[in-house]
């Protein structure tokens, strides 16, 4: 189980302080949106989580099938588009659909076949399978005094 805590910032309208175990970070909303651009706003960090997994899965499996993979760069571009402007959604939605880009570059001496396998693997990132799950979120509530 991974846990994170968001922790809003008192003095401004939006940041939240972001800790997980030995790691912390500020996100933000930029200030076109009422921010004060202190860090990367909740969408950008999906979108990291996206570009890290997905390189972070294809390093791994090319070491473990010992592909001279040198380095693996992954762009991902995201935005939110009405559903009926979707002309690539494998599904049909209504209202916005969420549209992620990937553009992921390799170096290294690959075969055709090794380049198409990875291409592979990218799909099977786990935040990938996530994201194209339809994911459940159970709130609690505590009130402290």
């Amino acid at each position: 189980m991974t846990t994170v805590i968001a922790q809003s910032l008192p003095d401004y309208d939006f940041a939240q302080l972001m800790t997980a175990p030995g790691v912390s970070l500020v996100a933000d909303e930029p200030e076109d949106l009422g921010g004060d651009d202190l860090g990367p706003s909740p969408y950008e960090l999906l979108t990291w989580a996206l570009g890290a997994c997905t390189a972070m899965t294809i390093q791994m499996y090319a070491r473990r099938k010992e592909y001279p993979l040198e380095e693996v760069a992954v762009q991902v571009e995201h935005e939110r588009i009405h559903a009926k402007d979707c002309h690539d959604c494998e599904n049909e939605h209504e209202g916005y659909v969420q549209h992620f880009h990937r553009r992921i570059v390799l170096r290294g001496d690959l075969t055709e076949d090794q380049q198409q396998d990875l291409m592979r693997v990218a799909g099977k990132c786990p935040v990938h399978k996530t994201l194209m799950a339809i994911p459940e979120v159970h709130d609690s509530l505590e009130v402290v005094a």
